[in-house]
C-alpha cells in the first residue's frame, strides 16, 4: 500500500498544513500554534489544572512544561494553587492571555467557517462523523494492545 492510500498519511499531511497556516497567521501577534492551542484549552473563567491540560492537547509533560514556562514568561498565564488540592496548580489566563486567546480563537473560527462554507453542511457533518469513527477505532486498537 502506498502512503497516499493510508488514512494517517492524509491526516498527518493536513494537520501539518493547518499547523503551518496557523503559525503564519498568528506569528505577527507574538503567538505560535502551540501557544494558541494551549490558550484555547484553558478555561477562561475557572482556569484549568495543569495536569488536565496535557491530555486535552495530546502533549507529553516535558513538552507541556516548556510551553507553560514560555507562557508564564510572556505573561499569558498565572499559576495558582488548586483550592481543592493544594498539591495541584491551576492555570489562569491573564488579561494579555485572554487577548491572545481571542486572536487564536478568531483564526480558528475563520478557518473552520471557511472550510465549512467551501465543503458544505452535509460534507462537514460526514467529515466530523468519520473523524469520530476513526477516533473510536484508535481507542479500540489501543485497548486491545494493553
Amino acid at each position: 500500500m502506498k502512503p497516499e492510500q493510508t488514512f494517517d498519511f492524509h491526516i498527518r499531511k493536513t494537520w501539518i498544513q493547518i499547523f503551518k497556516m496557523y503559525n503564519e497567521l498568528v506569528t505577527e501577534q507574538g503567538l505560535t500554534t502551540s501557544l494558541g492551542m494551549a490558550l484555547l484549552n484553558i478555561d477562561i473563567k475557572n482556569g484549568t489544572r495543569s495536569t488536565a491540560l496535557g491530555p486535552k492537547m495530546g502533549m507529553e509533560s516535558t513538552s507541556l512544561s516548556r510551553l507553560l514556562k514560555t507562557m508564564d514568561k510572556q505573561g499569558l498565564i498565572i499559576k495558582e494553587s488548586d483550592p481543592n488540592d493544594k498539591r495541584s496548580v491551576v492555570l489562569k489566563l491573564t488579561k494579555t492571555g485572554i487577548e491572545k486567546r481571542n486572536v487564536a480563537r478568531s483564526v480558528v473560527l475563520k478557518f473552520n467557517q471557511t472550510v465549512a462554507e467551501e465543503i458544505g453542511e452535509e460534507r462537514t457533518k460526514d467529515f466530523l462523523i468519520t473523524m469520530e469513527d476513526i477516533h473510536k477505532v484508535i481507542e479500540k486498537l489501543r485497548a486491545s494492545a494493553e
